[in-house]
């Protein structure tokens, strides 16, 4: 059973859609006040020669009750305003969590990611598995650099998830000059970063080769990553040993391959990774790569806990049902035992 204080808290966490509505309640016992007045004018004054009929009527208790019909319209109009005002119950504030982190991937265009180690080669399988990562964080704001002999970014941190997979299908090799500038590919992907407000800010770079061109050392790029707190893991493509790699065009752009020595710089990827608090990756096959991006994934989940209002469904009903009844017994009074008034 419910008490006075559960009444009092129940209306007490009454909420409106419409509480502009509710200003119509106070003109509500001005109308009732009009009414009165009204039936008050509309009866003359008048005259009897013996007092006893009218101490008869006067104490009959249906002339007694005859305010009653008009005392229940009016409350019936009451619960109709606030019933036009949608009332709804207030349950209180959930928490909820979502997992969500600034991410720029940088991803290596030079020629030789188009080394045959990967079906079909080291580009595609990086392009796929990346495609499958973005796909997979869909509360990250995620961005992507791409680098050879230098970098461009493709695509701000963004949580237009579409925008980034279309310049991530959209990477090639040849669209910039040819080479391997692993701390030009981290710098920029750093500078997309270092204003960026989320508590956790990670940059992914891939890449096959060796250092050998751009302008800013990769020690460089890593100290300025640990000076913005942004993570960094390094992902290194390529099998161990040989593979069948271009090492040149033909005149008609038609590409050489050969078979040749892999060359990765573990060691210099595996500094960066540990100088930012990351890690380093060796890929040898399509499975291992899906395998890093997916231990990458377990490994950067960010919670961040919101409160979300909740709110019941309609209460309109209760007060719809009222001013209906209310009428109901209005029409029932004033036509049956309070006849007298009309």
């Amino acid at each position: 059973m419910i008490g006075i204080e559960g009444v009092l808290n129940y209306f007490r966490e009454l909420h409106f859609d419409y509480p502009w509505v509710l200003l119509f309640l106070p003109v509500i016992p001005f109308l009732g006040w009009i009414r009165r007045k009204m039936g008050i004018m509309r009866h003359a004054p008048a005259r009897f020669s013996s007092h006893w009929f009218f101490r008869k009527t006067i104490s009959s208790w249906r002339v007694r009750m005859l305010w009653l019909p008009d005392a229940l319209r009016f409350g019936a109009l009451a619960l109709l305003t606030i019933t036009l005002a949608r009332p709804r119950g207030f349950i209180g504030y959930a928490r909820s969590s979502t997992e969500g982190i600034d991410i720029v991937l940088s991803i290596d265009v030079s020629l030789s990611m188009l080394a045959k180690d990967f079906r079909p080669n080291r580009l595609e399988a990086a392009k796929k598995t990346a495609s499958e990562f973005i796909k997979n964080r869909p509360s990250d704001r995620i961005g992507l650099v791409a680098f050879s002999g230098e970098s461009i970014m493709m695509c701000p941190v963004t949580t237009d998830h579409g925008r980034v997979l279309e310049q991530v299908s959209s990477l090639r090799t040849g669209m910039l000059e040819d080479g391997t500038a692993i701390g030009d590919g981290l710098a920029s992907a750093v500078a997309r970063l270092r204003d960026s407000e989320a508590k956790s800010k990670v940059v992914i770079l891939l890449t096959d080769g060796v250092n050998n061109r751009g302008i800013i050392y990769p020690e460089t790029a890593a100290e300025m990553a640990q000076t913005y707190g942004i993570r960094v893991y390094t992902i290194g493509v390529g099998t161990r040993g040989k593979a069948e790699s271009p090492v040149g065009r033909y005149p008609n752009g038609q590409i050489v391959y050969q078979v040749i020595d892999v060359e990765i710089d573990d060691q210099l990827l595996t500094q960066i990774a540990e100088k930012t608090g990351g890690r380093y990756f060796r890929a040898t096959n399509n499975e291992k790569l899906r395998e890093i991006y997916s231990e990458i994934d377990k490994l950067e989940k960010t919670r961040l806990f919101s409160m979300e209002y909740q709110a019941e469904p309609d209460l309109y009903q209760p007060f719809a049902l009222g001013a209906l009844l209310l009428f109901a017994l209005e029409m029932l009074l004033r036509f049956t035992l309070l006849n007298v008034a009309t």
